[in-house]
């Protein structure tokens, strides 16, 4: 799934060894926080063409060229988020003289980290998060084929996974140089406050009204991202009115989010939903009771919420962790508040901010694969935890798998039912419901390409197309063969056409039909990439009828 940022290209007077030593430098230098002089940094463009430069509202960066894609990392779209800016909307970010360096990653939001122990974050090289962890983390990262060029190129925002408490726009997965190189376009990654630090409501708690936007200060962040791309990516190459945000899982549930936000209305013009279909956002009740847990975890009353300022945000993680457990999920997501987001974005039907906006809606085959580590689970093991879960109903459930997936090894059968029941039934909603409104098309593709990673264990696993979309096809998800590179010119093609027009209909895909309920038109992606009306449609009616039961199964 990740594609790893290397430092591809050098001038020709560079030797390897000088090239490699003096980025070395120049990345430190960056991660200091370095600004260079104007006069300096005219010497260095007139003595190599690796460095380029771009102008901002806020000042000059410097990135490299890394074989003809302009990269640029770590610039600010919103000032630090610590103090008296932690739990506020975001503060636009200070001015700078000269230039500043873009060479590293800006930090991460604070989070527990991947355990590295687990087989599912080393497939996916969860575990890599570079650029230091703080919360001066509002940074951007751009990739683009050239400079204010007047390309009109279209503009594709990655809003990263890991739900809302984990992950960041720095990760290899995101790497958006291949995608830029691909399509001619431009890629944009963000980072943003996650978790409590960006969804503690405490409007309900007797806050000081300041606090009023705390439940939703990290999709806050995501607008102002989309605000800096609107004021600045035409100097990047890029076109403000050609923009598609995206993402997968919880990428893909931001993006739902923003989908319903008034705030971002015309800020983008498509939007990606991979394997995170979003439908209701937290209600007051349960983000209240969340907020109140960890004031209790931190041993402040709700008289001293002010207080929460004062905190080291390391103080804050550690509460933070011990009330939500060291997962990716956790309690802390964005809330119902009326205001900043006005209604749930598609429950019971999709908001209308956003009609005019295409979406594509997506799924794996075996998305609940990330969570389940029983790989050596037997047909018996299935039968018992299906009967305790599913009752009178588990020999009718199993004997439909079964019969359809007759040599599937009873893990994957076990994360096929809990993804139909689950990720699949919201996206079929999702896509449902945005085609009723019936302003923009929604599309809706199933990917069922196995990863071939450890074996093929993991099937068709949640995250398992997100390095195709971006044209990379290298790492143990991809495997870097022919198969994974055949799939990535297909996904990045109507990934970039879809961009460009809000039709993903090109040359390298058959012809793919909006979605409705009456045809429910599908693309699926796997060797045999086509087109059915429909797929897996016993699963579907089956899940429709027994509805979900409670408690996951395994």
């Amino acid at each position: 799934m990740k594609h790893k940022n290397q430092l591809a290209g050098s001038a020709s007077s560079f030797s390897r060894r000088s090239f490699l030593k003096n980025s070395g430098i120049l990345v430190a230098a960056a991660r200091a926080g370095a600004l260079l002089p104007l006069s300096r940094m005219a010497r260095a463009q007139a003595s190599s063409s690796v460095f380029v430069v771009a102008d901002t509202t806020l000042g000059k960066v410097q990135g490299m060229n890394l074989g003809g894609i302009r990269t640029f990392r770590g610039i600010p779209y919103g000032a630090s988020t610590a103090g008296k800016n932690r739990f506020m909307p975001p503060q636009k970010a200070a001015a700078w003289s000269g230039v500043r360096d873009a060479f590293g990653f800006g930090p991460i939001s604070p989070q527990v980290m991947a355990d590295t122990r687990g087989e599912y974050a080393q497939l996916i090289d969860w575990d890599f998060q570079p650029g230091g962890m703080g919360e001066d983390c509002l940074t951007l990262n751009v990739w683009t084929p050239a400079l204010k060029d007047g390309g009109k190129r279209p503009v594709l925002v990655c809003f990263h996974g890991g739900g809302f408490a984990t992950g960041s726009g720095n990760a290899i997965g995101y790497d958006g140089e291949p995608l830029a190189r691909f399509g001619n376009v431009v890629a944009v990654s963000v980072n943003h406050r996650l978790a409590s630090l960006g969804y503690l409501h405490l409007a309900d708690l007797g806050a000081p009204p300041e606090f009023a936007r705390a439940g939703v200060a990290g999709m806050m962040d995501l607008v102002a991202s989309l605000e800096w791309v609107r004021d600045n990516i035409e100097n990047f190459g890029g076109d403000p009115n050609t923009v598609m945000i995206f993402g997968q899982s919880g990428g893909g549930a931001k993006t739902s989010v923003l989908m319903g936000m008034p705030s971002a209305k015309g800020l983008f013009h498509r939007a990606g939903v991979q394997s995170g279909s979003l439908l209701k956002v937290a209600s007051r009740e349960a983000a209240t009771a969340s907020a109140e847990k960890l004031l209790k975890q931190l041993g402040l009353d709700k008289s001293r919420i002010a207080d929460l300022q004062k905190l080291s945000w390391e103080q804050i993680l550690d509460a933070q962790a011990a009330v939500s457990g060291t997962g990716p999920g956790g309690p802390f997501a964005p809330v119902f508040d009326g205001t900043v987001i006005p209604a749930n974005p598609f429950d019971p039907s999709a908001s209308t901010v956003s009609a005019d906006v295409p979406m594509i809606i997506s799924t794996t085959l075996d998305e609940a694969a990330l969570t389940l580590t029983n790989f050596d689970l037997d047909e018996a093991g299935l039968k018992a935890i299906a009967g305790r879960l599913l009752s009178d109903k588990a020999d009718r459930v199993l004997g439909l798998y079964r019969k359809a997936y007759p040599s599937t090894s009873p893990y994957l059968i076990q994360a096929r039912i809990i993804t139909d029941r689950g990720f699949r039934a919201n996206a079929y909603k999702q896509a449902e419901r945005k085609a009723a409104l019936g302003k923009a098309p929604a599309f809706l593709y199933l990917f069922t390409w196995p990863c071939p990673g450890y074996n093929g264990k993991f099937g068709s696993v949640h995250g398992t197309d997100v390095q195709l979309v971006f044209h990379a096809y290298r790492g143990a998800i991809g495997g870097g063969g022919t198969e994974a590179k055949t799939l990535a010119d297909k996904m990045a093609a109507m990934w970039v056409a879809f961009a460009k027009t809000g039709d993903p209909n090109c040359p390298a895909i058959p012809k793919w039909a909006a979605y409705d309920k009456k045809e429910r038109a599908t693309m699926v992606f796997d060797t045999n990439t086509r087109v059915e009306s429909d797929p897996r449609s016993e699963f579907r009616q089956l899940w429709e009828e027994l509805g979900p039961p409670a408690g996951p199964l395994g």
